[in-house]
């Protein structure tokens, strides 16, 4: 039996910024908007966080019970070490995406926005589907597609679409923004996977791009991600603060491109995960900055 510590652990909650990040945005930018509502920011708060963690444990039961986990460098796996049973961690996946559920319809009832519950409903099997099912798309290198539809512009215009009931070029360069540093973690993660994954037969994006150019791949997207925001520049040229992060990318952009052991690269995790958070906050800042300008 798995102790609560395991299942803390199991949760990966350096993942959860990738949640937290894109709601932060699109609620920054629906303020600019003048239709910021906080009830609203609140529940779209708790699916994210619900389906990141459901996520996890769904990652977590399928890769552990196709054998990926064996011998995975990194942080812990309840299936994959034993300290669960694949049941257990299925069914508290399936609680968590349950919980999801019942907070996003609460969301569409109070915007009157019934279409979406059938984004709702693609979050669900697209949180499934990752590592789940016959076919999952995560073994077929089209993870981080994924990631960044939903993690990114889903999330992020979702958010300020039941504020604001409209997106503006701000949320949406802020969901590529944030869908890329959400993929960037996700590209560090299975890097340090490459060899176990190949050899269980996962064909992630960084198996098919290759150990050099998916550790290129991750400093691309950091890049891409923070100097978007010239963009927005022109018209809000407080969101220039985000630039103020690039100082915080060299050290894990350096790890990525020379972290030779496998080991060397899971403090990545963590360092892009607060990127992500940091990312989110200074977005906002110059969002909520540039309202008044």
């Amino acid at each position: 039996m798995a102790t609560a510590a395991q299942w803390i652990q199991g949760a990966r909650l350096r993942t959860l910024p990738a949640a937290i990040a894109p709601v932060l945005i699109g609620s920054a930018a629906a303020y600019e908007l003048h239709a910021f509502r906080l009830p609203n920011a609140i529940l779209a708060a708790l699916v994210a966080l619900l389906l990141q963690i459901g996520v996890n444990y769904a990652n977590d039961y399928s890769d552990g019970i196709r054998g990926t986990d064996e011998d995975r460098v990194g942080p812990l796996r309840l299936v994959g070490s034993g300290a669960a049973k694949p049941e257990q961690v299925k069914w508290a996946a399936f609680a968590l995406f349950g919980a999801a559920m019942i907070c996003g319809l609460i969301l569409v009832i109070i915007t009157q926005a019934w279409w979406l519950i059938l984004v709702g409903i693609g979050c669900i099997m697209a949180a499934w589907g990752y590592t789940g099912g016959k076919n999952p798309y995560g073994y077929l290198g089209l993870g981080d597609v994924f990631v960044f539809v939903f993690f990114g512009l889903v999330a992020t215009l979702g958010t300020t679409y039941t504020q604001a009931g409209q997106v503006s070029l701000a949320a949406v360069i802020g969901a590529i923004g944030t869908g890329l540093i959400a993929c960037a973690l996700l590209m560090a993660n299975n890097v340090r996977d490459i060899p176990t994954d190949a050899a269980a037969g996962k064909r992630t994006l960084a198996v098919r791009l290759g150990d050099r150019h998916a550790r290129e791949s991750y400093v691309l997207m950091l890049a891409v991600a923070i100097l978007l925001v010239i963009v927005l520049a022109p018209t809000k040229p407080w969101m220039l603060i985000v630039l103020l992060l690039i100082p915080a990318c060299l050290m894990p952009a350096w790890l990525m491109v020379n972290g030779k052991k496998r080991k060397s690269l899971i403090p990545v995790l963590k360092q892009t995960g607060m990127i992500n958070l940091g990312y989110s906050l200074l977005f906002s800042l110059g969002l909520i900055l540039s309202r008044g300008f």
